[in-house]
């Protein structure tokens, strides 16, 4: 999984609130598309019309939006079932970060697992972002640093940002929950020899 420390990129606001996992990567696709391209069908109702066009109406569709890394969301998205294909269509289109004030309680923790920073700010400063982002080109790309917790926006103050300290570690070291728990995979042969000890009827060994 690749590390996150700091990422300098367009960002792109769909202030739209409750945006399920259905609409991020539609039921179909899951059953019939491969992992790496599910991102063809990402947004699959709004980003394309009936005859198989884009909709220059969708935000990814226009410039300099369709570039972006860094997605500026409504409330509560990531909504729905627990699907972790939503997080890899997402990441599919390039996306490394989300900026919201809340999101799916299931989708944050499989953003994690893929390497996405999913940023918590209240609902204003997520407002005050995401229309400086549409003010112009320039004004579209902000920072987001994972090592002092920081949006930057282009204009104006940073927005400090709170995040669970093992969640921020993993992401900087890239590494998923598996990935997390083999750092300590000396503390748990430890444990296993001495627990063998005391109980190796557990282990089906004696």
């Amino acid at each position: 999984m690749e590390k996150f420390k700091t990422l300098t990129a367009v960002a792109a606001p769909l202030m739209r609130a409750n945006v399920d996992t259905d609409i991020v990567i539609p039921m179909d696709r899951m059953v019939t598309a491969e992992r790496d391209a599910m991102h063809e069908f990402a947004f699959e109702p709004w980003r394309f019309l009936e005859d198989g066009s884009e909709n220059p109406d969708f935000v990814l569709n226009r410039d300099p939006f369709r570039r972006a890394e860094i997605l500026i969301t409504g409330p509560n998205f990531g909504c729905g079932s627990s699907r972790e294909g939503a997080v890899w269509a997402l990441q599919g289109l390039g996306i490394r970060c989300l900026i919201g004030s809340s999101f799916g309680n299931i989708f944050y923790s499989n953003c994690f697992q893929n390497g996405i920073l999913p940023v918590v700010l209240p609902a204003d400063v997520v407002e005050q972002i995401a229309t400086q982002t549409e003010a112009s080109d320039n004004a579209a790309v902000i920072r987001v640093d994972l090592e002092t917790c920081q949006v930057i926006p282009a204009i104006g103050d940073p927005h400090p940002f709170e995040i669970d300290s093992n969640r921020r570690t993993q992401l900087l070291d890239g590494l998923d929950d598996i990935g997390m728990t083999l750092k300590r995979v000396e503390e748990i042969e430890v444990f296993r020899e001495r627990d063998w000890r005391e109980r190796p009827w557990i282990y089906n060994e004696y």
